[in-house]
């Protein structure tokens, strides 16, 4: 994992989202060049789907989600489209992983504002779904909590 460099990550605002407000229909799109290693963080009440690179789906959205009383962040990243073999599905998944506490350090440090007003943001599961066609990597995992995520910048 490359470690986080603040100076490269971009953030935008969009829909009439502010730095603070709103926490529940607040989305997250992260893209990246692999070129220049930059970072774009866009937030929104929508995912910047404008953003995304259809061809290479390595983006990583988010939104913030409550069920009863508990607020989570439930995450999402694209493993394979149909068609991808097996092999290079894995790949993608194992590099998912491996890239995922980058990622979830720029969503958290690019919306620290948010997590300044809200700070009980930070002890919210984060639950990534792995979205692909093959049964063994098509799956949910708690990658645990922002606060875990905050001490790397």
């Amino acid at each position: 994992m490359n470690k986080f460099n603040p100076e490269r990550l971009s953030v935008e605002y969009r829909d009439g989202v502010t730095a603070t407000d709103p926490v529940i229909s607040r989305h997250h799109t992260l893209t990246h060049s692999d070129d220049t290693g930059e970072l774009f963080l866009t937030i929104g009440t929508q995912f910047a789907w404008d953003k995304v690179n259809i061809d290479m789906r390595d983006e990583v959205i988010g939104e913030w989600k409550t069920n009863g009383h508990c607020i989570y962040y439930n995450a999402y990243v694209m493993v394979n489209k149909e068609g991808q073999d097996f092999n290079t599905a894995m790949r993608r998944y194992e590099v998912f992983r491996r890239e995922l506490p980058l990622a979830l350090t720029a969503i958290r440090y690019g919306d620290r504002f948010l997590f300044d007003v809200y700070p009980a943001l930070d002890n919210g599961l984060i639950i990534v779904n792995f979205i692909s066609a093959y049964p063994q990597l098509y799956k949910q995992e708690i990658f645990g909590t922002f606060s875990s995520f905050s001490n790397s910048f």
